[in-house]
């Protein structure tokens, strides 16, 4: 029976599941991931895209800690771009458009060669569930809980019993998933792929919250119908730069343009006329869709003043014919989608595949989650992506990486693994969901972090390889990488404070950009502070830099970047980390886990209950519940004998 016996399951393939089950076996767990149909391991069910405004910085936080994303995304890439290069580089946030077969025949090829990592394919039906008494385990477990029921294993629909120590639910938008085609309803999880039934119902018997949210998609158009020559063209960045620190993974497929062009006011005449059998405004639809990702016909109602709406067409693969309407996602009838896009520019005579849809489907409030992901009802269940109520695949990813880990640690007694605000903005993502919940679907942006500065793009390996490899998920080599980085910015960094900028050359280096030479005075480091020069133009002027730049491994412009970047926002920098130490001097706080708030009638009514539901362990969380204020956080503080 060893084959029907696993350290972890993981149920469901999507972003979520592949990197769980990924991380999980790369951490020595015997894991089995379960899917409905292997073939569409890591489908991208949405945009052919990956990363964007904070997704980005998300998919370089995988790859630093040892996920797969960024390494999948950079070898199906068909165009890259850095966005937000206008701004500073907190606001950093590289972007990709992959080929959407090469993009799951890669997580495929990287599944099927992970040591430790079975696949079956069938779908989960129930959960077994035993009592905590009933558990004869000697490992000590993760992190105290109150829950008196832990998971054992799964049943699947061919009535195969799989036994496991946890599980991690990553069911994307199939849980009871309804799709709807205008008032032609359909039940699947994504089109031509039936949804989950079962899961949802003893989940709820159990005794957890279950509430409905929506998500749709555009319609999918075929290239040899839209007229190019009248759409805007937007090629990628002329550069090789890529999500994956590791320099041997490269972009090797075509570079392919997006394109756009624009909704018109006859094209909103089109879509008005059928609201009426939109299951968005006649009822059908009851449950919340993304606010920033709104279909085409909430745009038309929401923003009625605005007589135009960008659209991107972007294409799905290299040999593809199938290109993506990002802009124009509807749940409206088909002959309403048809008609509204042949009124834009460039797509007059434009065919379908087929048409855009919502879909409707079971999530579960993620603050009944503990900050590993695991539950608070059953022990050694975890939940992650789209099943905790948020959108987008780099979110789903993260959450999967960190159920992974923490999956791992349980069946091995190790330490919870959880990241902090100011380490990631998987922290940031983690943190929200697990204290405030979410009432719409949940979406990664750079204003969530407050600690921004912090948290770029660039130096995400700097933020968390060390934290990984020391837990055992990033290898060797790329702990290697990293050092060699962190060496080589110190001994610039050190190199421009110990030189003076004193000598002719320097002096004619500010009066380049509008300096007076008599300002030359202090160190190249003081030099570069200076907004208008940049660290490649002392280079140019510095032999003993050329010989240290001459020296670095392949990845110079990364390790020239991180060094000017650390150095330009020094003071922003430490003025972060300030408050980011003030703020982890309160999660050092304890709070025992029979603390009894209603006991407090200084603790206003509000917090009382929340804090009583949600049981935080420090003062930090604390602080962090939605309804606890300050002067609640004072009284608890004072409490504590602080």
């Amino acid at each position: 029976m060893a084959d029907f016996e696993y350290d972890i399951i993981v149920v469901g393939a999507g972003h979520a599941g592949c990197e769980a089950a990924s991380a999980a076996a790369r951490l020595g767990s015997r894991t089995l991931l379960i899917t409905m149909d292997m073939n569409t391991i890591g489908q991208m069910s949405c945009n052919p895209a990956v990363g964007g405004i904070a997704k980005g910085q998300i998919v370089r936080e995988i790859d630093a800690m040892g996920g797969q994303m960024g390494i999948v995304t950079d070898k199906s890439a068909i165009q890259f771009r850095m966005l937000n290069m206008s701004k500073g580089p907190a606001m950093w946030s590289p972007r990709s458009q992959s080929d959407r077969k090469q993009f799951i025949l890669q997580w495929i090829k990287t599944l099927s060669s992970t040591d430790n990592l079975h696949i079956w394919q069938d779908e989960v039906v129930s959960l077994l569930i035993e009592n905590q008494s009933d558990n004869h385990n000697n490992l000590q477990p993760l992190e105290t809980t109150s829950a008196t029921r832990k998971v054992a294993g799964v049943v699947t629909r061919l009535g195969v019993e799989f036994k496991a120590r946890a599980v991690i639910l990553t069911n994307g938008t199939f849980l009871s998933g309804l799709l709807h085609f205008g008032k032609t309803q359909i039940q699947g999880g994504r089109i031509a792929e039936k949804s989950s039934i079962g899961l949802t119902e003893q989940l709820v018997a159990l005794g957890f919250s279950s509430l409905r949210m929506k998500t749709g998609t555009p319609a999918r158009l075929d290239k040899r119908s839209i007229d190019f020559s009248a759409l805007q063209e937007q090629p990628g960045d002329a550069t090789d730069q890529k999500f994956s620190f590791l320099p041997e993974v490269k972009r090797e497929l075509k570079q392919m343009s997006c394109y756009i062009t624009y909704t018109n006011p006859n094209t909103h005449d089109i879509l008005r006329r059928g609201l009426p059998d939109s299951p968005l405004y006649n009822g059908q639809i009851q449950s919340i869709g993304p606010r920033y990702c709104p279909s085409i016909e909430t745009k038309i109602v929401t923003f009625a003043d605005k007589d135009k709406h960008q659209l991107f067409l972007e294409p799905e693969g290299v040999d593809s014919n199938e290109y993506y309407v990002n802009g124009f996602s509807s749940s409206m009838p088909w002959q309403i989608q048809l008609e509204a896009l042949r009124s834009v520019q460039g797509l007059e005579h434009c065919v379908m595949y087929r048409p855009g849809y919502a879909i409707e489907y079971d999530y579960f409030d993620p603050i009944q989650l503990h900050p590993t992901l695991e539950t608070r009802l059953v022990r050694n269940l975890f939940f992650a992506g789209q099943i905790n109520g948020t959108t987008g695949y780099e979110e789903a990813a993260g959450q999967g990486l960190i159920a992974g880990i923490n999956a791992h640690q349980n069946c091995v007694g190790g330490k919870p693994f959880v990241l902090g605000r100011d380490e990631s903005y998987i922290g940031v993502l983690i943190d929200d969901l697990t204290h405030k919940g979410v009432d719409e679907p949940y979406r990664m942006f750079t204003s969530r972090a407050e600690y921004r500065v912090l948290l770029r793009q660039d130096n995400a390996d700097e933020r968390l390889t060390e934290k990984s490899y020391q837990l055992g998920l990033a290898d060797h080599n790329r702990y290697c990488l990293y050092e060699s980085k962190r060496s080589a910015v110190e001994r610039i960094t050190e190199h421009l404070a110990s030189t003076p900028s004193t000598t002719p050359a320097y002096r004619s280096l500010l009066e380049k950009f509008g300096y007076a030479s008599s300002s030359a005075h202090g160190s190249l480091l003081d030099m570069l502070m200076r907004p208008n020069i940049n660290l490649r133009d002392i280079i140019v002027i510095d032999s003993s830099l050329q010989e240290i730049v001459a020296g670095l491994p392949d990845r110079q412009d990364e390790i020239l970047d991180s060094a000017e970047i650390n150095i330009k926002y020094s003071g922003y920098i430490a003025r972060e980390r300030m408050a980011a130490e003030k703020l982890r001097r309160l999660d050092a706080i304890k709070i025992p886990a029979s603390f009894n708030y209603n006991d407090l009638q200084s603790l206003s009514t509000e917090a009382r209950q929340k804090l009583t539901k949600l049981k935080p362990k420090n003062i930090g969380e604390a602080s962090r519940i939605p309804g606890v204020s300050p002067n609640d956080i004072s009284v608890l503080l004072v409490l504590m004998g602080r």
